[in-house]
């Protein structure tokens, strides 16, 4: 089982978009969490421990990412999938998008 978790600002629309998604894929266990003061679910040390990979969707998260939780990114895969925010949650080329770019590391 690979755990999943889905990194943007606010945690109301890219990251909870592809915690869906992918929660629906067989062998994937996924969570999703925002970086800014004002997220629905601000991310947490237990959660960065509990993944196995990790996805940001723009740059600015993984400088975020890092200068808040450095100690607790070592032997962590962190990946950026540069997408910016301007989708609705759950809105189709969204999720075309979410598959094509963090589908492939999710693939058994």
């Amino acid at each position: 089982m690979t755990r999943a978790l889905f990194i943007c600002s606010r945690n109301r629309l890219r990251s909870p978009t592809a915690e869906a998604v992918f929660a629906a894929w067989p062998g994937i266990e996924t969570d999703s969490a925002g970086l800014a003061p004002d997220a629905d679910m601000r991310l947490s040390a237990d959660q960065l421990d509990w993944a196995d990979i990790v996805f940001v969707m723009e740059r600015a998260h993984r400088t975020r990412l890092s200068a808040l939780f450095g100690a607790y990114l070592k032997h962590k895969q962190i990946v950026c999938l540069d997408i910016p925010d301007r989708y609705a949650f759950m809105q189709p080329k969204l999720i075309t998008l979410l598959e094509r770019k963090a589908g492939p590391f999710l693939r058994a």
